[in-house]
């Protein structure tokens, strides 16, 4: 995750984000801590972003990627991205 996004946490704050291992652990981290996440930061961790870098499985946790496509009809505008390691596909905002 680019440390940019963790500004403004204090170090147990990033120490319990670095130890989640899929996207709605941490929006459920951030909801208990009582963080309020900014568009950035919600777009990053929803997967619904543009930066390679940012997009992580939200089933295994892993943040090495495959974009396979251009969507079209209802995927206007959206990527199908492949998980590398368990091959989850989704669709994330470009």
């Amino acid at each position: 995750m680019k440390e940019e996004l963790l500004k403004g946490l204090s170090e147990e704050q990033i120490a319990k984000v670095k130890a989640c291992k899929s996207q709605e652990e941490m929006l459920a981290l951030a909801k208990k801590e009582g963080v309020e996440l900014t568009d950035e930061q919600l777009e990053a961790v929803s997967g619904g972003t543009c930066d390679d870098s940012l997009l992580v499985c939200s089933k295994c946790g892993y943040d090495l990627v495959t974009m396979l496509e251009n969507g079209t009809g209802e995927h206007e505008g959206r990527k199908l991205i492949e998980c590398n390691r368990c091959h989850r596909l989704w669709w994330t905002k470009f």
